[in-house]
């Protein structure tokens, strides 16, 4: 089968057999966006759609008395908040942020253009953290983040009105331009109902975008960070796709104010939540597929094609789309990453490749040919995430690669190691099909424990990576001590490999059987399919039991895929 604008081929990536023996037909996938429409199912079998914009009246309510909470704090008297200040940050910090407080009354409609206020240079950590804990506590309608100071061994704070807080966010309200450079705070709104779930989630309904470039967008409008935002997979660009959403304490109508704005992309069905997403936590997606140019020997050949896949079903590769539209697959990138080679993996992500738009080519040949960052960066189309990421900290930090692909979204960033997996594990699927069949379980091969087996299990399998980092994107212009995201914990899930007993049993079939994604804290089969893995990655001087780096930022384990 065909698909659009790719160089890489099904068998280039580990796709090397399949269930039917027909002849098969070919058709042309994606001609239009419209023709692939994506679904996500979470975890409880519900597929997601948009189905409403408006804002429930009890979150708007909510909403309301946030916004009342501020407007009361702001321009009542804060006589000894001030000199609990004064004790903290010294006279001449003390003196600066209340000449800064008195600018603002209560009901003021110019207090939103006040412009923000740096504190004295501080190059002590925890003295920073104190006095950010300070106004979380104290003034919860202002917001403070830390910036580049005089020199390169301090920070500054930087303290402003509250983004989310006190007359802000309709569609009207003044653009922020006093930014120095640096993205404002991300963390939402501090003045949070305590009856609300910190996260907001949404549904997002997407046109021919792809969900990073969406999200992007999104949190511009907003004034947030992309890492403010959690989602449980990506979806494909080319496509109309809808899935689920979460966003770090902000309020459903800052959201829903957008879509009169927003082009090919719509935000609604809002509701709070405790705990963001993170990627995994979904059941699937349903796709609703249009082929166009079908070519066949005959009519009989694609009908039953669709009755062998309604019956058998399919192998559960993971798909071309999972290594990229471009000349340099993802799963390269991806190796490049774990073998700890930043300056080649990030050349890979900048240098120009085949099928692109004349702009986006212009654009690389530029930087190839002139290593002018700020010349590239003009260029440079907004919604290539990764490239404008690497660049912008390279501008600040020359020749510090691994910097510079840590300041990538983390998503986005773990795309390119998920790929490298994927391509480990599509060969070690058609292997154990080519080898075995799809009709039977063999003895090694892995499944999910049942009943009483779980007291008996041969190890167990970490369905998440044990390394919960806090921090979900890296930005060399300093992401300090206040940043962080919370990600809920996963449990092990045992597995085991299948006995001589358990065949004789007929205990598991060959819809139980899965194949780890490979990492270096997963089970492998027990038999010869393992090997599959590890000689794979050996070509590629990949060591998958241990890293030969120790940035755990491109060293995680992820869970198993069914066949």
């Amino acid at each position: 089968m065909a698909t659009a604008k790719t160089t890489t081929d099904e068998s280039d990536v580990g796709i090397l057999c399949y269930i039917s023996q027909l002849p098969g037909f070919r058709g042309i996938l994606k001609q239009r966006y419209s023709d692939f429409i994506v679904n996500e199912v979470d975890n409880d079998g519900n597929v997601v759609h948009l189905t409403s914009l408006e804002v429930p009246a009890q979150l708007a309510e909510a909403a309301e008395e946030g916004e009342n909470k501020v407007s009361n704090q702001i321009g009542k008297s804060y006589a000894s908040e001030i000199e609990a200040f004064r004790s903290l940050a010294g006279d001449s910090d003390g003196e600066r942020f209340e000449a800064f407080l008195t600018q603002f009354t209560a009901g003021s409609e110019e207090s939103n253009n006040i412009s923000p206020i740096l504190l004295s240079p501080d190059s002590d950590k925890a003295h920073r953290t104190a006095m950010h804990n300070f106004f979380k506590e104290k003034f919860k309608f202002l917001v403070t983040d830390t910036v580049d100071g005089p020199d390169a061994s301090s920070k500054c704070i930087r303290v402003r009105l509250n983004p989310g807080g006190h007359n802000n966010g309709g569609r009207n309200s003044k653009k922020r331009k006093d930014r120095s450079g640096k993205p404002f705070d991300s963390r939402g709104s501090y003045h949070w109902p305590e009856h609300l779930g910190k996260f907001l989630r949404f549904h997002l309904y997407k046109e021919n975008k792809d969900t990073q470039e969406a999200i992007g967008l999104i949190g511009k409008m907003l004034g947030i960070q992309p890492r403010s935002f959690g989602f449980a997979g990506t979806k494909d660009k080319r496509s109309v796709s809808t899935q689920r959403v979460t966003v770090f304490r902000q309020h459903a109508s800052r959201l829903a104010a957008l879509n009169d704005r927003l082009i090919g992309i719509k935000v609604g069905n809002f509701c709070h939540v405790k705990e963001g997403l993170v990627l995994g936590q979904l059941l699937g997606n349903r796709f609703t597929v249009t082929l166009r140019g079908v070519i066949a020997d005959s009519e009989t050949t694609i009908k039953g094609s669709a009755d062998s896949l309604g019956r058998h079903g399919f192998i559960n590769y993971f798909g071309l789309q999972r290594f990229g539209s471009g000349s340099v697959p993802t799963h390269l990138i991806g190796a490049a990453l774990l073998r700890g080679e930043w300056k080649s993996a990030a050349s890979m992500i900048l240098d120009p490749r085949e099928g692109e738009r004349d702009v986006v080519r212009k654009a690389r040949e530029y930087y190839r040919e002139s290593n002018d960052i700020e010349g590239t960066l003009r260029q440079l189309p907004r919604h290539l995430i990764a490239e404008r990421a690497i660049l912008q900290c390279l501008k600040k930090c020359p020749g510090n690669y691994l910097l510079a692909l840590k300041a990538i979204p983390r998503t986005l960033r773990m795309m390119y190691v998920h790929s490298y997996q994927s391509y480990l594990w599509n060969h070690a699927a058609s292997v154990r099909v080519q080898k075995y069949g799809i009709d039977r379980v063999v003895v090694g091969d892995l499944v999910y424990c049942k009943g009483d087996d779980t007291a008996r299990e041969t190890s167990g399998f970490n369905s998440e990576c044990e390394d919960h980092s806090c921090d979900d994107m890296y930005d060399c212009s300093n992401l300090d001590e206040t940043s962080g995201t919370y990600v809920p914990e996963w449990k092990n899930t045992p597995v085991k490999a299948v006995t001589a007993e358990d065949i004789s049993s007929g205990n598991y079939t060959i819809d139980d059987v899965i194949l780890p994604v490979p990492g270096s804290r997963v089970s492998y089969p027990t038999n010869d399919i393992a090997k599959v893995y590890h000689d794979l990655s050996k070509k590629d001087a990949i060591n998958l039991a241990e890293s030969v780096h120790s940035v755990k930022y491109f060293t995680q384990c992820f869970p198993s895929n069914t066949l």
